[in-house]
């Protein structure tokens, strides 16, 4: 049985990828959960994993480090990673990939943190860019192909690249479009999201700089987590 190494869930919005796929498509893994350490240099990868980070995934004598590439090694495996539909398949691929090397700002200003509600002074402008783009992406692939998912009736790996958006639009009050929005209430009501939003909320560790980080955007106005000894 392959191996998924992951860190913490309350931040991690790499891991959450590969997991929430393989977890929603019922294909089975061994989760190893390592937690970042301070600084979160990735120190404590770097016996699993060849670039010192995570996701990996190893799989017997086979290790498959970053999220895109553990995708496309599970869809030579397994059916339903990616839509069957060629043009279905198509777009998923260049959004999961557009959503793997971009969105900066989104990335830096409202990093994951599940457990924390915060609230935002202003959108600047390069936040406002990147959140149009993604409302506009999932808008397209809903219309285009007719939901409920953004490339179709079912959950593919183009959702789970972007589910971590979800939880930041949840934690930092991001505003979408009714059809994106309506996505998002989607993605939040699956079973494998649930599982992991339960766990990140029970995680008994917080990092400093990844706290740290979320609290500079805004004010934290709530958060949800298990209370510390």
């Amino acid at each position: 049985m392959p191996t998924l190494y992951i860190a913490n869930k309350n931040y991690s919005s790499w891991s959450l990828r590969p997991w929430v796929l393989m977890k929603h498509l019922g294909l089975p893994f061994e989760e190893v959960l390592i937690p970042f350490e301070p600084g979160h240099d990735g120190v404590q990868f770097r016996a699993v994993s060849p670039n010192g980070k995570v996701p990996c995934l190893v799989d017997g004598d086979t290790v498959v480090w970053e999220s895109l590439a553990i995708i496309e090694y599970l869809a030579e495996r397994h059916p339903g990673v990616w839509p069957a539909d060629p043009q279905a398949r198509a777009w998923a691929r260049c959004a999961a990939a557009e959503m793997h090397a971009g969105f900066q700002t989104l990335r830096n200003i409202c990093t994951m943190n599940c457990g924390l509600r915060v609230r935002l002074p202003a959108i600047v402008p390069a936040l406002a860019r990147d959140v149009a783009r993604i409302d506009a992406l999932w808008s397209q692939g809903l219309q285009r192909f007719g939901g409920p998912f953004l490339a179709g009736a079912s959950f593919t790996a183009v959702d789970a690249f972007f589910a971590p958006v979800v939880f930041r639009v949840l934690g930092y009050g991001l505003s979408l479009s009714a059809p994106a929005q309506a996505w998002v209430a989607r993605m939040l009501e699956l079973p494998a999201m649930q599982a992991w939003y339960k766990a990140a909320l029970a995680e008994p560790w917080r990092e400093a700089g990844h706290e740290a980080e979320a609290r500079a955007a805004g004010t934290v106005i709530e958060d949800l987590r298990r209370d510390l000894p």
